[in-house]
């Protein structure tokens, strides 16, 4: 190995950062806290270096909050405010209780349609195990809530404690709706009870509410299509209330709106302070699942919102154990890093279909990066909103 050969690949660093407050001239901040822990920490910074920016702090700065009120009077005005169907909602205190609080003010009655045995992010009401010994076929079978306590009684969710069918109904009626619960799969079962529907789900939106209006809904909303414009505070115009959080008990934190700006100013600073190019991007929830829980990180509608030209297109990459294990398998040291280095050298552009890029991962740099600032950022107490990664676009030539 030659001396002055670098002996590592990637590093994430997360990057702590003032307590951002709206107004916030957040592209000053965050150059300013990567450029001091560079040189508290002593790294230089690189070309094609990535500043990942969680999309909390981005909204935060930009003031985008709504009151449940405001999700009331919006719900009213598109769904009719009488008998609305809520469907496939995911079960989370943090990002869609406040959201229900609003819409069962917006309504008289609410018929609340869960899908089992999880949510779409796979948070679990009752387990596949328990389905199958009860006869339950989740794909055509519609369940009472009688029904449901019935055959898997009172279950609480592994992780938060928390019989979110009983929190989300006594919510409902807290704020003065009437709330009848049902369980299903099927987007159609839900007109048996109401034409007016809102549909919650998330990446699956699309298709549900084509279904739902083909089947001859008289009102369809997804939570894209409430607060998509201004009431009298926040909105998103691309996704509404998706990728909302809760900021106190009558108000969200709305996913951030345009931020092209901000992480192209992020760079132009980067650029006049050091003169290197790095890649920035404002990333949400990664993509990742855990396997113990069964929940994907996947709340957002999308990873990242805003990011450089830089971060567009997927991993271009050949698999070292492959080319090791096949076209080199005779070779041996010094012989093999030189040999699968010209390999790697003289890759083309595009390596779809190459057999040495099997297994290599087919995601989004941007799905995958903000993978990783998600976990490094955490989602707690870090104080780390900011993450800086350096190497990830080397390989074993650099």
């Amino acid at each position: 190995m030659e001396k002055n050969e670098r002996r590592v690949g990637t590093i994430s660093r997360g990057i702590r950062c003032p307590i951002i407050r709206e107004g916030d001239d957040l592209a000053a901040i965050v150059a300013d806290s990567v450029l001091q822990a560079a040189e508290s920490e002593g790294f230089e910074l690189r070309d094609r270096d990535v500043i990942s920016i969680t999309e909390s702090i981005v909204a935060r700065a930009q003031g985008n909050y709504a009151s449940v009120d405001d999700i009331a009077q919006d719900v009213r005005a598109k769904l009719g405010g009488e008998t609305i169907g809520v469907i496939f909602p995911i079960l989370s205190r943090n990002r869609f209780a406040i959201c229900l609080r609003g819409i069962a003010k917006g309504a008289k009655k609410i018929i609340l349609m869960l899908s089992y045995p999880s949510d779409e992010v796979g948070n679990e009401l009752v387990s596949l195990d328990k389905l199958d010994e009860a006869g339950v076929n989740p794909y055509s079978d519609v369940l009472t809530l009688e029904r449901y306590r019935e055959l898997f009684g009172y279950g609480v969710h592994e992780f938060t404690g928390v019989d979110y069918v009983q929190y989300y109904g006594d919510l409902i009626r807290e704020c003065g709706a009437e709330v009848e619960i049902v369980f299903a799969n099927q987007a159609k079962a839900i007109l048996n009870y109401t034409d007016c529907v809102l549909t919650c789900d998330i990446h699956t939106r699309a298709r549900t509410k084509r279904i739902l209006k083909a089947a001859g809904a008289k009102a369809v909303c997804g939570l894209d299509d409430i607060l998509n414009a201004p009431i009298t505070g926040g909105y998103n115009e691309n996704y509404g209330l998706l990728g909302s959080n809760k900021s106190t008990e009558d108000t969200v934190k709305l996913f951030p709106r345009e931020c092209r700006p901000l992480v192209l100013d992020v760079q132009e600073r980067i650029l006049q302070a050091t003169g290197k190019h790095v890649e920035v991007m404002v990333y949400g929830d990664g993509a990742f699942k855990d396997p113990k829980g069964k929940i994907w990180e996947l709340a957002d509608p999308v990873v990242s919102p805003a990011f450089t030209d830089g971060l567009i297109g997927t991993p271009n990459e050949l698999k070292l154990k492959y080319l090791a294990d096949n076209d080199f398998k005779d070779l041996s040291g010094e012989e093999l890093k030189k040999a699968i280095s010209e390999s790697i050298r003289a890759k083309k552009d595009d390596l779809v279909g190459n057999m040495a890029s099997q297994g290599t991962t087919p995601r989004q740099l941007t799905d995958l990066i903000g993978s990783l600032s998600d976990l490094t950022s955490g989602s707690g107490d870090k104080g780390t909103p900011v993450v800086f990664i350096q190497g990830y676009f080397d390989n074993y030539t650099n």
